[in-house]
């Protein structure tokens, strides 16, 4: 089953699916700062566009198009996006 995800008054949104890899979501954002936490390890790959991601207890990073982002389970981190984005998001 297709489940369609909102966040940030609807500047975040994705679709989840199941995969061979497991359960996946892809989404898009608007431009704009936002903090995110997660409750399972989280394999991000952008697929459009480009932004700067914080992790926990590392300096801004920039990630672009084919870059895999990874971040630990039980944690936040910070994502500035400057342009639309689009991801996918692999739950480990």
């Amino acid at each position: 089953m297709i489940k369609h995800n909102t966040y940030f008054d609807g500047k975040v949104q994705s679709l989840g699916i199941n995969t061979a890899e497991g359960y996946a979501t892809l989404g898009v954002m608007e431009p704009g700062a936002y903090t995110f936490s997660t409750s399972s390890e989280e394999h991000m790959i952008i697929v459009e566009g480009s932004m700067k991601v914080k992790l926990p207890g590392k300096e801004w990073q920039e990630f672009s198009k084919n870059e895999k982002i990874i971040v630990e389970k039980d944690t936040s981190f910070d994502i500035d996006a400057a342009i639309e984005v689009g991801y996918i998001c692999y739950y480990k």
